[in-house]
């Protein structure tokens, strides 16, 4: 991976409360470095000699949107013109279940035009990454 031509961003949505904020950025963040592992540096070593687990090797800016902004991006993100990024979205549905055998039979009888993003993160080439989110603010 060429990390100088690639970006991640987070999108959220800056109207939930803050817990379900911090809760939707850590969701997105495992499963992109599931998903993408080797944008996660080697572990590292303090003075001290502990060991630090690695951390992504570039920033993931965290981006405000409200829902009908994400909504209107995830669906972008299904279009050919953007179909090499990498995309994990946390929705509404999603956030409601308890245990994950709950999610995957939910999410077999919705449609995704009934989800409601509570955030979502797209990661890849800078330039297509910027197409999509190049004017939104940082969330703060």
């Amino acid at each position: 991976m060429d990390l100088q031509n690639e970006k991640c961003v987070m999108i959220i949505d800056e109207h939930l409360p803050l817990g379900l904020i911090a809760n939707t950025a850590a969701i997105l963040g495992i499963t992109i470095g599931k998903k993408i592992p080797d944008v996660v540096g080697a572990d590292v070593t303090d003075k001290t000699g502990y060991e630090h687990l690695g951390i992504i090797e570039f920033p993931v800016p965290i981006l405000k949107g409200d829902a009908k902004t994400i909504k209107a991006i995830r669906e972008k993100l299904y279009t050919p013109e953007f179909s090499e990024l990498t995309v994990v979205d946390f929705t509404d549905l999603a956030q409601g279940c308890n245990v994950y055998d709950e999610f995957i039979e939910k999410m077999r009888i919705v449609s995704e035009t009934e989800l409601n993003y509570f955030g979502i993160a797209v990661c890849g080439a800078k330039k297509k990454v910027n197409k999509l989110t190049g004017s939104m603010p940082l969330l703060r």
